[in-house]
């Protein structure tokens, strides 16, 4: 069998556990079973630092990129730096002669900085979203993948996810048996559910300019329970309904509607990592008129249902809570 050519390309002061994820599961997991030929390639053949002064002596420049047949850009260490001219130059040239491209993590940068995601679907971490979408408007960005590939572009989303997206290419060129096997050897699930928008933190606001409204907040927090109209709540801030609302939307950016459920979506991913609570028990006491209302709404939210959240974020002991956890 022929072996798949492998190039990590290396940058200065690249982060050494991007870097090894890749490595271990190209270039060491499977020594027996070798499928694959990993290169370590720097802008030249001379030692690369990384961070913390380690140094590597890769196994050639950018000019071995015209002999891989998978390029990957493990991470990238300055977002609003672009990659060097010869670099994204032998990127695109990989690209059009038909390697595949790899951008793990913040590694997406470089593959947009080279131009050759335009018009594309991409994911990178969470948290360059904004960051992302400002300065490559003409990609589009999926902010829930862990990985995607359009048109041999594959990229990843957290340094977590770039386990994920190896995975995914061992079983795209090799298949599911093989695949899963490599899994196994790592003891990590060969497909995970849901994508990386169970990751990413929603803060709420915990109070806003309006004096009336933060008292409102302190209000429905202790008692998210119950089921509210926008008449009540009005009343409860001595504003017409019309003000209310006008008023609230100003303070939070939300329609009392959506900080509601925000709100009680937020004190029930609390109660799923916390407690032993049943679904049921959860969706009573954070003011969800059912569990299938529940359900919905939190898959909604972060596309995993809520027993999902609990295998991957619950406490080992979990504990039976007598009242609502208090903020």
């Amino acid at each position: 069998m022929t072996k798949l050519k492998i190039g990590l390309v290396l940058y200065p002061s690249f982060s050494p556990f991007h870097v090894s994820v890749p490595y271990m599961i190209f270039g060491s997991i499977l020594p027996e079973e070798s499928l694959f030929e990993v290169f370590l390639i720097a802008p030249d053949s001379s030692a690369i630092s990384a961070e913390r002064s380690m140094f590597v002596q890769p196994d050639g420049g950018l000019e071995l990129l015209a002999t891989m047949d998978v390029v990957i850009v493990p991470g990238w260490h300055k977002l609003d730096e672009k990659p060097s001219a010869q670099m994204l130059y032998s990127l695109r040239e990989a690209y059009n002669r038909g390697a595949y491209l790899v951008g793990l993590c913040y590694g997406t940068y470089a593959l947009a900085y080279a131009g050759i995601l335009d018009g594309k679907k991409a994911c990178t971490h969470w948290l360059a979203e904004q960051d992302f979408k400002t300065r490559f408007p003409q990609i589009q960005l999926d902010t829930n993948a862990l990985y995607s590939e359009d048109q041999r572009l594959i990229t990843s989303a957290g340094t977590g996810a770039s386990l994920d997206c190896c995975l995914y290419i061992v079983r795209k060129f090799f298949g599911v048996k093989i695949a899963n096997k490599f899994a196994r050897l790592m003891v990590v699930p060969p497909h995970r559910e849901g994508g990386q928008a169970q990751f990413i933190e929603h803060p709420i606001a915990r109070s806003t300019l309006e004096a009336q409204i933060n008292t409102l907040f302190d209000f429905l927090r202790e008692n998210l329970a119950k089921p509210y109209s926008i008449d009540e709540l009005a009343t409860v801030v001595g504003m017409s309904r019309r003000t209310f609302t006008r008023r609230f939307q100003k303070a939070t950016g939300m329609t009392v509607v959506e900080w509601l459920v925000n709100e009680r979506l937020q004190r029930s991913r609390e109660l799923l990592e916390l407690t032993a609570l049943s679904i049921e028990q959860i969706a009573e006491r954070v003011g969800f008129q059912t569990a299938t209302s529940f359900r919905l709404h939190f898959k909604q939210k972060h596309a995993v249902s809520p027993t999902a959240w609990r295998r991957t974020f619950g406490a080992n002991t979990l504990i039976e809570m007598p009242f609502p956890l208090n903020h």
